[in-house]
């Protein structure tokens, strides 16, 4: 039986409309593809606070999570992802990549120009219908 792993991802948009896209790096699991910032929810963690500490660990900036925008269970060939998007806001510093390859800030228009992990392609349709 395949776990399954609860992940929050963080939806930052900037004061231009642009949302932080994050490239995972070729020795993380699902390599050299899109993904929203986030990471895996701790025993007992509540999901906001999860977004908010992920986001503080990976990308050396603080965020408050504002609001719940999409959850979607993506099977892959060795585990089974819950991913929950969650909007957030940036309220102290810039976002900076440490895990990942690369960080872009994209209009919602151009997302689809990205090669997106199958898991994050649910909430990348809807911020696409949003606006």
């Amino acid at each position: 039986m395949k776990k399954t792993v609860k992940v929050v991802a963080a939806i930052i948009e900037n004061d231009m409309n642009e949302i932080l896209c994050a490239l995972r790096s070729p020795n993380m699991s699902i390599p050299n593809m899109w993904e929203f910032p986030g990471g895996k929810v701790e025993e007992g963690e509540d999901l906001y606070a999860a977004v908010v500490r992920e986001i503080d660990e990976e990308m050396d900036c603080k965020v408050v999570a504002q609001e719940l925008f999409n959850e979607h269970t993506h099977e892959y060939a060795a585990f089974i992802i819950n991913l929950i998007a969650i909007k957030c806001k940036v309220v102290e510093g810039t976002p900076i990549r440490s895990e990942h390859s690369k960080l872009i800030w994209l209009k919602r228009e151009n997302l689809t120009s990205l090669k997106w992990a199958p898991a994050d392609i649910p909430a990348v349709e809807q911020l696409i219908k949003e606006k």
